[in-house]
């Protein structure tokens, strides 16, 4: 019997995403206790302004960020967090919303320390593979600074600019910051020397690995925390960055 309040879109992503999971069965590198996103479609192109006022938004659910990764308690007023997601043909949505109570970007090289700055990080393994990605594309994870650049580590094991794959504005709304962005997303045989490198399509049944966190920084050299989407049952827990079996599902639903 169906329930009332599940939407239908809802349960047929659920069934896409067990048959993904059957097919992977026995290989899967995933921790355990991942959670499942359901993204609704878009028909109409967001503009990226940091105002949340498309149609999609309402259809699309928040999550919270919301597990302690580094540093010590926090208050509600220093911190918090939720995300909500979205697709269309050609990109992924992410609209965030965070309570910060101080703002700090004192690296002006946006490849330095670049992680010790107040930061979004948005984490896509564009096919859910899972496994390592530290010095590797089978994963991105892009850290989203102020000045919306977004930084990850290169096959050269650089600090590299992928901004170009990223549309980023926030806004202040209040106490929070409203931080819309629109990704394009690549498969893992991204190539950082070629200027011939393509995003995947993105079409309703796909699954991908996402994760989203933030690096607050109150006014000290490095970080104080950082806190996530996705909790780390083991092993260190800002390992997000090289591990993708942290990864939640991200299921692209009509």
């Amino acid at each position: 019997m169906t329930s009332r309040n599940v939407r239908p879109w809802r349960l047929a992503g659920m069934l896409l995403l067990l048959v993904a999971t059957a097919s992977v069965a026995g290989t899967d590198t995933h921790s355990a206790g991942r959670t499942e996103y359901f993204a609704p479609k878009t028909e109409v192109p967001l503009t990226i302004d940091g105002i949340a006022d498309e149609r999609v938004w309402e259809s699309a659910e928040w999550r919270d960020i919301k597990h302690r990764w580094l540093g010590p308690e926090y208050s509600s007023r220093d911190f918090q967090g939720r995300y909500k997601l979205a697709w269309s043909d050609g990109r992924l949505y992410v609209l965030s919303e965070i309570v910060d109570d101080v703002l700090i970007d004192s690296h002006r090289d946006p490849l330095q320390q670049y992680w010790d700055d107040d930061c979004l990080e948005i984490f896509i393994d564009e096919d859910r593979s899972g496994g390592d990605h530290q010095f590797n594309h089978n994963a991105f994870a892009y850290h989203m600074s102020l000045d919306n650049q977004a930084i990850d580590i290169g096959t050269d094991k650089r600090a590299r600019n992928y901004s170009h794959h990223v549309e980023s504005r926030w806004r202040q709304h209040d106490d929070k910051l409203v931080w819309e962005l629109a990704i394009d997303v690549y498969s893992d045989d991204y190539v950082d020397t070629s200027a011939s490198n393509e995003p995947v399509a993105l079409v309703a049944g796909k699954v991908l690995g996402f994760m989203i966190a933030y690096c607050d920084n109150d006014g000290s050299e490095l970080r104080e925390n950082f806190v996530g989407s996705e909790s780390v049952p083991e092993g260190p827990k800002d390992r997000g960055w090289i591990d993708a079996g942290l990864f939640g599902s991200l299921v692209l639903v009509e």
